[in-house]
């Protein structure tokens, strides 16, 4: 590209004024990405940078996701600390809850990775059956839309229930 011409070198030889130079409070800040730690950052510096990045650039859905796949940890590590700490008498029910934790959590984050955007740059589009989409190369692929992915989510859901209920007895 060649470089631009200035206004003073097409104007007349008369001497004029000096261009003004912009202060340095009008001039614009260049983005420079996403804050960076220093290489000798300790661990709660690293896991901080993590949370706040996390927190920010993720979508709120995403967020509820992932609030529901911790809770889905929880219940299952809790059922799992009383089968050990109090016993596991009626065992199938031990067997029952702690597999639809584990049920759920799996597919929730299958549901996750349905409706996250992948970083692709560009998303699904959430009208009909499948959506069809193209990629940078130029390339038609096809994606779930969200809603058949929620309605696949609850489908399994309740399969899951059903089976686990009745393994109980």
């Amino acid at each position: 590209m060649p470089p631009k011409r200035h206004a003073a070198s097409t104007t007349s030889a008369t001497p004029s004024a000096p261009a003004p130079t912009p202060s340095p409070a009008v001039t614009p800040k260049l983005s420079s990405g996403p804050a960076t730690l220093k290489t000798n950052a300790s661990v709660a510096e690293i896991a901080q940078h993590v949370w706040q990045q996390y927190a920010s650039t993720t979508p709120q859905r995403t967020l509820l996701l992932d609030a529901f796949m911790v809770f889905l940890v929880l219940v299952g590590g809790l059922q799992f600390l009383y089968c050990v700490l109090a016993g596991n008498y009626p065992f199938n029910a031990f067997l029952s809850g702690f597999g639809a934790a584990v049920g759920q959590f799996v597919l929730t984050a299958s549901l996750r990775m349905q409706t996250s955007d992948g970083g692709s740059g560009s998303k699904p589009s959430s009208k009909g059956k499948n959506a069809r989409f193209v990629d940078q190369e130029g390339e038609v692929q096809e994606s779930t839309s969200h809603e058949r992915a929620f309605a696949d989510y609850i489908f399994g859901s309740l399969i899951l229930h059903f089976f686990c209920i009745n393994f109980i007895n």
